[in-house]
Formats: structure tokens, sequence, C-alpha cells
């Protein structure tokens, strides 16, 4: 019984090993080797230049979006994490649906306000270990941000309530 916890221990910890493509080298991984790895992408975007970026986030508990792009030959550029500090921040009101897209990725959740006519787009996100935050984008019908709330996620950490 405990060599079969530990086996399945090991194959959990080895799963979650690969979850941000760490082991993946830029410039000999291929767009394949991204996707057998870190599984199929939530999203999938073409650049102007021939790039794809392609978006795996680690919802509906995880509170990370890793985007791999990959250049026109088919072999990885580079993985980074989007949910960051520097890029919640960057979104304003004023942008578009497409521009907060592929900054962030796909939003964990989408919701409707009807009474203001707004689409809410809502993303999880880590500032540090145990700073658990939470970000809403709300967009007009027309596709642009009119506001960003963000705040501690207090859903997630009940334990800052008290």
């Amino acid at each position: 019984m405990r060599f079969a916890c530990g086996v399945l221990a090991a194959l959990l910890l080895a799963g979650c090993a690969s979850f941000d493509g760490h082991t993946l080298v830029p410039g000999k991984a291929t767009a394949k080797e991204v996707t057998s790895l870190m599984g199929a992408p939530a999203l999938e975007l073409e650049r102007p230049n021939g790039e794809r970026q392609l978006y795996f986030t680690r919802y509906p508990f995880g509170r990370a979006t890793f985007v791999a792009t990959i250049a026109p030959d088919g072999v990885l550029r580079g993985i980074e994490q989007r949910l960051n500090y520097w890029n919640i921040y960057a979104v304003r009101a004023g942008m578009r649906k497409d521009e907060v897209r592929e900054l962030l990725g796909p939003p964990r959740e989408i919701s409707r306000l009807a009474r203001q006519q707004r689409e809410v787009w809502e993303y999880p996100w880590r500032h540090a270990v145990r700073e658990l935050r939470i970000m809403w984008v709300q967009f007009s019908d027309d596709g642009v941000v009119r506001e960003v709330v963000e705040m501690h996620d207090d859903e997630a950490d009940p334990e800052s309530i008290w």
C-alpha cells in the first residue's frame, strides 16, 4: 500500500513538473512537443509575422496562463506566464477585447451585467505565494474596456477575512 501511494505521489509530482513547460528548450522544442507536454491550448492566436501564440490556462483552480510562442517554422521561441503584476496592471479603460485577450489569454469566466449592458471577464492571479488576487474586466457592447476592478480574492483566501 505504501509503495502504491509513493508511486501515485511521484506520478502526480511528475505531472505538475511540466505544468509550466519549463523543460522545453526554446529554439529546439517543436509545437508538437509543446502540446504533448502541456496539453491542448485553451486559445491559439496567429500573429501578423507568422508566429502562433498558444495559451495554456490552469483554470478553474489555477492562477496562471502560460503562452508559448511558436515561430513560423514550428519551433518554440519562448514560454511566459501572462497573469503577472505587469500585465494585470497594463489593462486599462479604452483597450479592446482582442488586446486584453492577447495580453492575458482567455478569462476563467465570462458573465453578463444585463442592466449595465456589459460583459465581464474574470482573471484569478497570484501576486505572491500567499497573495491571491482577482481581476474583473468590464467591456461595453462595442468591445471596449470600461472598467477594471482588481482586488484581494477573499473567497479563495477565507483566512484573510478573520
